[in-house]
């Protein structure tokens, strides 16, 4: 039955310094890409595309824990894209848990089919994609934490291999942004959430989920003229909370400039805006109504819907996506399972619209 369900030669079950809590009784021991035990055998030129396991032959139940029940594998050589956890949540301000999201997402993406019929895209016969497993990050140190996370996103962008991200909280995109930076130079950024992240520092600490984007500027990993935060909304200490934004050069939409329409030509706007150059994407949970998405550590009321969601994720064909993360959801304030069953479906939006994805 496991040679049913993984495509490809069995590997070490977590990547990157990695651990994977999903080890299935044949799994190899986890073992890291900096790990002499680990060779590369597999290219996406001599094997067939990894595809997720159709229910209709083989039951939702059946199989690992991973992302679409894809196989998973320690290195991301071969790869064209891969899922990957950062089970971190020691930078959140409010309520904790974002350390389950990955695997509450994995768990609820066995809903997940292989095909997006409302775009017509086709990822998984345009692209070579698996799971990498969690990177071991340090639950007792946010800094070291970050060092590991970068260090492991080095090894994703060296091999050529588009990261999806499973958070976590949003100190993780920090230094995701600092991997993908050394190879691509300052990237464009949608940034969709609640809030803008841009504090500068909280209890005397400069990095936590409050500052992520305030460290990028500060390293010119942003193209500040390319960013862009979408659902913005809640109270403040300030009459003027997004000033510091907007003068970084930052486009700032408040979510109540969404309330009730169509984001399609707000993301005919960001497209222009983009252009060419490469862009990442960093989708918080909690840009959504808490009404859709209770599951998250800050909500905020009056957010964003799925379908708005979904606008956004969609208008993104097109553009010259190096990344993207889906970050905060804390599975313990949602027991029915549909915040991380929504970040699950995000994803895979997200997936469809990577610049090798082919459409009908």
């Amino acid at each position: 039955m496991q040679r049913l369900l993984v495509s490809g030669p069995r590997r070490a079950l977590g990547a990157l310094g990695l651990h994977s809590s999903r080890q299935g009784p044949s799994a190899l021991p986890a073992a890291g890409l900096c790990d002499p035990r680990h060779s590369s055998t597999r290219q996406a030129s001599d094997a067939p595309l990894n595809q997720p396991p159709n229910s209709e032959f083989v039951a939702r139940s059946v199989g690992i824990c991973s992302m679409m029940r894809l196989p998973v594998q320690a290195s991301p050589e071969g790869l064209d894209a891969a899922f990957v956890g950062v089970p971190l949540d020691i930078g959140t301000s409010n309520r904790p848990g974002a350390r389950f999201g990955p695997r509450r997402i994995r768990e609820e993406s066995v809903l997940l089919r292989s095909i997006n019929p409302s775009t017509g895209a086709l990822p998984f016969q345009s692209l070579m994609v698996a799971d990498l497993g969690d990177v071991n990050v340090n639950l007792y140190n946010l800094q070291d934490s970050c060092r590991l996370i970068r260090e492991a996103f080095q090894k994703i962008t060296t091999a050529g291999c588009v990261p999806l991200t499973l958070g976590g909280d949003h100190t993780i995109t920090y230094p995701i942004l600092q991997a993908l930076a050394e190879k691509h130079g300052p990237v464009g950024l949608l940034h969709v959430d609640a809030h803008t992240d841009t504090a500068d520092k909280a209890l005397g600490e400069k990095l936590y989920h409050g500052t992520p984007f305030r460290r990028c500027v500060d390293e010119g990993l942003l193209d500040c003229k390319r960013v862009v935060q979408i659902g913005i909304r809640g109270t403040s200490f300030t009459l003027d909370p997004y000033r510091y934004n907007r003068n970084q050069g930052f486009r700032v939409v408040l979510a109540e400039d969404c309330w009730m329409k169509s984001l399609v030509p707000l993301m005919g706007e960001v497209r222009q805006q983009m252009g060419g150059k490469p862009i990442y994407i960093s989708f918080d949970i909690d840009a959504l109504d808490p009404a859709y998405a209770p599951g998250t550590g800050t909500p905020e009321i009056a957010g964003l819907t799925p379908s708005q969601a979904l606008e956004i994720i969609r208008g993104c064909q097109g553009l010259n996506v190096v990344g993207c993360d889906l970050v905060e959801v804390s599975p313990l304030y949602d027991h029915s399972g549909n915040t991380a069953l929504l970040a699950a479906n995000l994803l895979f939006e997200m997936l469809c619209v990577l610049p090798k994805v082919r459409t009908t």
